[in-house]
């Protein structure tokens, strides 16, 4: 059986967001990121831009200080809903996005160290790439990673296909011939 060539084309458009919303279901929110949140038929109730605090919390009305950190979108989504609806809002539609991830770090032997944004299946050579690439005197072995969550903050050695996390910190060492 062929398929119309439009068919093709929009399964090759839709790939890469399909690959974006199963990477935004499985990411966890922490202190930094920005989220819109909207609630169907409630402008009052609906915010485009609403940064998690330090602790990685934020107000919502009618629910209170709501703790995100450690949370995916669609368990935060299930948690204001429920606040909701406790007494508030008959059968609300609650609809929650990631307007800006939170940053990771490249340093080292980069061009432009610093801070970028977070981005679904972000890889340390796709990092290195948003840090204007390396310079002529980086290694191509020595990249080491520390991530958010360890406690330890102890440096883990990487390579150029290793994914990147939320909050990581990528470093890329000097070569020595």
């Amino acid at each position: 059986m062929t398929r119309p060539p439009g068919i093709l084309l929009m399964c090759l458009w839709l790939a890469p967001l399909a690959g974006a919303l199963a990477a935004e279901s499985s990411y966890r929110l922490g202190s930094g990121d920005i989220l819109s949140i909207k609630v169907f038929g409630e402008p009052d109730l609906s915010f485009d831009n609403i940064r998690l605090s330090d602790a990685g919390t934020f107000p919502f009305p009618f629910v209170g200080e709501v703790r995100a950190s450690g949370k995916t979108v669609q368990e935060l989504d299930e948690i204001i809903t429920r606040g909701l609806a406790d007494g508030y809002l008959v059968n609300p539609r609650v609809t929650i996005n990631v307007v800006t991830y939170r940053q990771i770090f490249v340093n080292g032997e980069v061009e432009s160290p610093g801070g970028y944004p977070f981005q679904p299946a972000l890889t340390v050579r796709k990092a290195l790439a948003l840090a204007g690439g390396k310079t002529e005197r980086a290694s191509e072995s020595k990249i080491t990673i520390i991530r958010e969550g360890d406690a330890r903050q102890e440096p883990m050695k990487a390579t150029l296909d290793t994914p990147v996390q939320p909050g990581d910190i990528v470093t890329i060492d000097e070569s020595f011939f």
